[in-house]
């Protein structure tokens, strides 16, 4: 159940949603340790690794483990930046299947229904 739903059942009053402050957005250098790889190179060169395993018939380049772990933190990564204001889609060259079977793992993942995913859009005009 989303928290804004989860807070009206509760007491039955709606809370407002408080917009979060934007934070400067932050140059991947800037990001980065000291010493530490780029991680946009990273990400590409990750991206390209497991077109290539795709393209071979390797369904097990990433253990379901570490396609967790990237699926989080790329998730609560895009989420941040359209929170920042980004427009930008969060994939590109997928087939309508290859969304709609992750946009369904992601809503079984939050214990989400369609008809929450919905509302939320008609909430935040997103």
């Amino acid at each position: 159940m989303s928290s804004r739903k989860a807070a009206t059942a509760k007491n039955g009053v709606k809370h407002a949603v408080k917009p979060r402050p934007k934070a400067p957005a932050a140059t991947p250098a800037a990001s980065a340790p000291a010493g530490a790889a780029d991680p946009v190179g990273t990400a590409e060169a990750l991206a390209a690794e497991i077109q290539r395993a795709l393209a071979a018939g390797n369904l097990e380049v990433l253990t379901p483990q570490a396609l967790q772990t990237l699926m989080t933190a790329a998730c609560r990564l895009y989420a941040a930046q359209v929170e920042n204001g980004s427009e930008t889609l969060p994939v590109r060259e997928v087939t309508p299947t290859d969304i709609m079977v992750t946009a369904s793992g992601l809503m079984r993942a939050g214990n989400l229904a369609v008809f929450e995913l919905g509302m939320w859009q008609s909430w935040t005009g997103r």
